[in-house]
């Protein structure tokens, strides 16, 4: 018995820490991105002309806050799957968190793009790319754990608006 609760305790442990690995690299993935961006969010940004639909400033920290919490818990929870027993045999979990990987580092170059370089219309084709990225990422979790491929729903809608607002964005500058 104490073998048992022994076992289940380093499995919290590794599950605890690798939740952790999770959150601390998309969180470092979005304190790059902020890095980038704030070199040129309050002067060449500030000075574009914008659409109507144009959201405020305080409204992309809070909101990018929380869809890359999401997309840690979901990659979490696919990492977590992996060798549980599925149709055919064990999941191969590497395909989604490779999918996960992509989306996430499409995710950073985005920025180094659109603030960086100050590429626009760049900007406009990788977002495209990007929202490609989490869309096959959130089917690859979706068959794994519905859940996990339920939390990068509103990361999915907020890139196409993000993309939609890119291409005012180039339209108008």
């Amino acid at each position: 018995m104490h073998r048992m609760e022994s076992a289940q305790s380093n499995q919290r442990m590794r599950d605890a820490a690798a939740l952790l690995g999770f959150v601390v690299l998309c969180l470092a993935v979005a304190a790059a991105g902020g890095a980038v961006t704030a070199t040129s969010v309050g002067t060449w940004y500030a000075g574009l002309a914008k659409p109507a639909f144009n959201p405020p400033s305080w409204v992309f920290a809070p909101v990018w806050t929380a869809l890359y919490l999401m997309m840690a818990f979901a990659g979490w929870r696919i990492w977590r799957r992996r060798g549980v027993a599925g149709v055919g045999g064990a999941l191969d979990v590497r395909p989604a968190l490779g999918a996960w990987a992509l989306q996430l580092a499409l995710n950073l170059a985005w920025s180094f793009v659109f603030f960086g370089a100050r590429l626009i219309g760049a900007a406009l084709a990788e977002s495209v790319l990007l929202l490609a990225a989490i869309l096959a990422t959130a089917v690859l979790f979706w068959r794994i754990d519905r859940a996990a491929g339920a939390l990068l729903v509103p990361y999915a809608a907020w890139v196409a608006f993000a993309t939609v607002l890119t291409a005012a964005l180039w339209r108008l500058n």
